[in-house]
């Protein structure tokens, strides 16, 4: 048997055998661009959230610092300001040591350094809180090996100064 046969508007005969898998090649070919493109948008995503997150555990960790009464010692606002830091970034599993780094999934990652010393502006003999953190993202982006992070920042950093006294 024969497959019926389509007839155009003038009579002629118009067959889709050779037009059979061509909306197949054409996905295929737009695929990988648009699963990179998807990619590329949870990556950058992620990224923004996750230097949000950083500059909020900064202020964080200063606010810490700086809420704690009058004559309280150094070692305490920075145990404080530390455990602030760990609050604001433990849900992407990213943590403040009493070394100075950052951990993340339990690996070294970066930097995270709680000062209380004078302050760089202001009243002569203030004191003030600094806390500095740097976490290299390249090294530990979402989605290592895409060619995606060549798009991404490779590191962030972000640093708070609060007057403690």
């Amino acid at each position: 048997m024969r497959p019926a046969l389509q007839w155009g508007v003038r009579g002629r005969r118009t067959g889709r055998r050779e037009e059979r898998g061509a909306a197949a090649l054409e996905f295929a070919l737009i695929l990988p661009i648009l699963v990179m493109l998807v990619f590329g948008v949870i990556s950058f995503g992620y990224m923004l959230s996750f230097r949000q997150a950083l500059s909020q555990a900064a202020a964080e960790g200063g606010r810490a610092a700086a809420v704690q009464p009058s004559g309280t010692a150094s070692a305490t606002r920075i145990t404080a300001a530390r455990s602030a830091i760990n609050d604001a970034l433990g849900s992407y599993g990213v943590t403040c040591t009493s070394g100075g780094g950052l951990t993340h999934s339990g690996g070294s990652s970066g930097t995270c350094t709680i000062t209380i010393g004078a302050c760089t502006s202001g009243p002569t003999g203030a004191q003030c809180a600094k806390v500095v953190l740097h976490y290299p993202y390249k090294n530990n982006s979402l989605i290592p090996g895409l060619g995606i992070n060549t798009i991404l920042p490779s590191d962030l950093e972000y640093t708070t100064e609060v007057r403690v006294s």
